[in-house]
């Protein structure tokens, strides 16, 4: 990333950029984490996980048919699909953020539902719960990290600098792509354990 130059009149755009880069991550996780809880119904957020998962396996569809398609030149048909990935990834932040502040989050293991793993949960998981949490902390890392590539991939294209969207698209492409595909894993591990 380090030989990519900016003109002097890019460098507010990439700013902002950046400050949208650290304050969505913080104000999801201040959300998270908030004592305070959205007091929606549960017969509407119980399926927020399924959602979730939906949209995070589209998005993988459509990241790879994006990659298809702009192989083939086709560059109208590539732009549209990316278009619709970011589309899906807004939407996919807004049911993430409305569901983790509705509702505590699900331990995985927790079998009884009381957000507690205990001993005998513990041993049930066994060295399953490593994999998930290997899985999720480097799902939650990339996500982070990813939105400034992404961001910036997006504006190049549509500026139509196709070398710095390039240079850039070489590591927004495959953090997306495995964010999108480790986010669908993580809910088919931590699905058993949703106490709906």
């Amino acid at each position: 990333m380090a030989e990519l130059i900016y003109p002097k009149n890019e460098k507010n755009l990439l700013r902002g950029i950046i400050a949208v880069s650290v304050a969505v991550p913080l104000v999801v996780a201040f959300l998270l984490f908030s004592p305070f809880k959205l007091n929606l119904p549960v017969e509407l957020v119980q399926h927020f996980p399924t959602l979730i998962a939906t949209i995070n396996s589209t998005t993988a569809v459509l990241l790879v048919a994006a990659l298809v398609v702009v192989r083939r030149r086709n560059i109208k048909l590539h732009r549209q699909l990316m278009l619709g990935a970011m589309g899906l990834g807004a939407l996919f932040l807004v049911f993430y953020v409305i569901y983790h502040a509705s509702v505590p989050s699900t331990k995985f293991g927790d079998v009884n539902g009381d957000y507690i793993r205990d001993a005998a949960e513990q041993a049930a998981v066994g060295y399953s719960l490593y994999v998930y949490t290997f899985v999720l902390l480097t799902h939650i890392v990339f996500a982070a990290v990813v939105l400034p590539f992404v961001l910036m991939a997006a504006y190049f294209a549509l500026k139509d600098k196709i070398s710095l969207h390039q240079k850039v698209v070489k590591w927004a492409y495959p953090m997306w792509l495995f964010v999108s595909i480790s986010g669908v894993v993580v809910y088919f591990m931590i699905r058993p354990y949703y106490q709906f």
